[in-house]
């Protein structure tokens, strides 16, 4: 489940640009040449000379660290905050986002978990496991300033995890919560790589690949090589590898193995870390805030357990990108970011 908790350490090809276009949504109409100046107004803010960006220190067992947050533009009631994939992946995957959320006027904070590559490392794994990671995004919300009047949470793949165990603790200080790309079980994606995803594979290369994982031989050059092609080109990023963008290319060149093993383990076809038997499928109808799923046709998860869950949830809604898969953000851009925004928006205006 590397992959699909977008923790791999995959061989990074030649970086390219090239990827699928697709028109950026516009604002609905709203944000006419006044609100875009609003937007792009730093009056008064104290990140000017960060570009946005900047350290917030992180009280946890083992001292302080600082991890890393941007924020893009200003919106008093849409104020969204973005939990990478991992654990130990980057938020550098997130800057389709450039492209779509300022044109909708989207206030929007890219955040590098602790343990990432751009905050603080420190080598101690029993700082690895989702209850501190959950108390250090609530750690980041106080510092931002984010509210139950405009905080809306964004978790894909493992941050999908974690956006779920946050809502469970902390959803007093919500406005609205998105899902993205991420089932409620573990165990249950287990069962759907099992029986849905291997099977399909050509029985040779899978033969190859469980004949690797055996011998535990993780590091093999060929344990990547049979899997790009036959796993990462059909369900992680619909595109072949010299065409992934450079946002996706920096992520897996910058994952941290360090987080990552301890949590979900080396193989790219199951979960064996500390997430394992993880599974919040009882307690989905405890989240009573308006929440959006987001599943993909081709997704290494399963979308109907994702359609599933949005019905869970006492205010869902459920967002399916029919050319997605892992990075749907990338393959079925328009549908991904148009749900998202369409999403906040009603929110916001009192719609959903």
């Amino acid at each position: 489940m590397r992959h699909s908790l977008l923790l791999a350490t995959v061989i990074v090809v030649g970086v390219a640009c090239t990827t699928q276009t697709a028109a950026p949504p516009s604002a609905d109409g709203s944000a006419g040449a006044p609100a875009a100046a609003a937007y792009f107004d730093t009056t008064g803010r104290s990140d000017i000379l960060g570009g946005g960006a900047r350290l917030i220190p992180i009280s946890t067992p083992k001292g302080t660290f600082n991890v890393w947050t941007k924020r893009v533009g200003n919106n008093p009631t849409i104020k969204l905050l973005l939990l990478h994939g991992g654990p130990g992946m980057t938020h550098e995957y997130f800057e389709a986002a450039d492209s779509y959320f300022p044109g909708a006027s989207i206030e929007y904070y890219y955040y590098d978990q602790l343990g990432s590559h751009y905050s603080d490392q420190p080598k101690d794994s029993s700082l690895w496991n989702t209850e501190r990671f959950v108390e250090e995004v609530e750690q980041v919300r106080q510092a931002l300033g984010l509210d139950q009047e405009n905080f809306y949470l964004l978790g894909s793949s493992w941050g999908g995890i974690l956006a779920m165990e946050y809502a469970l603790k902390y959803q007093h200080h919500l406005r609205g919560l998105i899902i993205s790309n991420m089932m409620a079980s573990i165990p249950a994606y287990n069962e759907y790589a099992q029986q849905t995803l291997m099977p399909a594979m050509d029985p040779t290369v899978l033969a190859e690949v469980k004949a690797l994982e055996a011998r535990k031989d993780y590091g093999n050059p060929r344990y990547m090589e049979l899997l790009i092609p036959n796993h990462y080109q059909l369900h992680v990023l619909r595109m072949p590898p010299e065409q992934w963008p450079d946002p996706v290319q920096r992520a897996f060149k910058h994952v941290n193995n360090d987080v990552y093993i301890p949590m979900q383990g080396p193989s790219e076809l199951g979960a064996s870390g500390k997430l394992a038997q993880w599974d919040r499928t009882a307690d989905l109808s405890k989240i009573t805030v308006p929440t959006l799923m987001i599943g993909a046709a081709h997704d290494t998860m399963d979308p109907k357990h994702m359609e599933w869950m949005s019905t869970q949830v006492k205010r869902g809604r459920y967002l399916h990108c029919p050319n997605g898969s892992h990075l749907a953000m990338y393959d079925d851009p328009t549908t991904y970011f148009t749900g998202v925004i369409k999403f906040l928006k009603d929110v916001d205006g009192g719609r959903f």
